[in-house]
């Protein structure tokens, strides 16, 4: 048996709404939005008594963004909000955007705070972004092949991994030659 694909990421959240907006503004699309509960959800997942609100999130490209809000049992905060990137955990979700400046730009005009940017050469820019919950977006934007941060070269730029509070790691691509 081999690994097909990442399906999705699940990011727990207080605010929904914040949360969805965000990543609405982002430019992912609300596939779909519903509340579970009862033993066969708790006995998934390892607790009882849930009920929570399900909104799942797609890029472009079909990447999956779970957003979750849980009614019972509460969310258990793991440290604070804006906790640093080096924070235990998976701390961020990159994604691939065609103009750094616009998506910094219109994320801000929206109530995130620019962290900080960068440029590596002539290869790609990056800036991370916090939004609600404590996600961190960064956007990059790469020129030619980008080397992920797990050692293989890709052609393409295309999100890698998201957590709990998150950050969000974007990469500008304007060409990948």
């Amino acid at each position: 048996m081999t690994l097909k694909r990442m399906d999705n990421v699940l990011i727990v959240v207080d605010d929904l709404e914040a949360a969805k907006a965000f990543f609405i503004e982002l430019g992912l699309k609300l596939e779909g939005e519903t509340t579970v509960e009862g033993p066969s959800v708790g006995s998934l997942i390892g607790l009882e008594n849930v009920r929570a609100t399900l909104a799942m999130m797609r890029t472009p490209d079909g990447q999956g963004i779970e957003l979750d809000k849980f009614h019972t049992p509460n969310a258990i905060r793991f440290g604070p909000v804006d906790a640093p990137v080096n924070t235990l955990g998976i701390r961020r979700v990159m994604f691939a955007v065609d103009d750094i400046d616009a998506v910094v730009a219109r994320m801000r005009a929206h109530g995130s705070e620019l962290i900080g940017e960068m440029q590596y050469g002539e290869s790609y820019r990056l800036a991370y972004i916090r939004g609600p919950e404590g996600i961190i977006v960064l956007d990059s934007g790469c020129r030619r092949t980008v080397v992920s941060f797990y050692g293989s070269s890709r052609n393409s730029c295309t999100p890698i991994t998201a957590g709990v509070p998150v950050s969000l790691f974007l990469i500008n691509c304007t060409s990948t030659t």
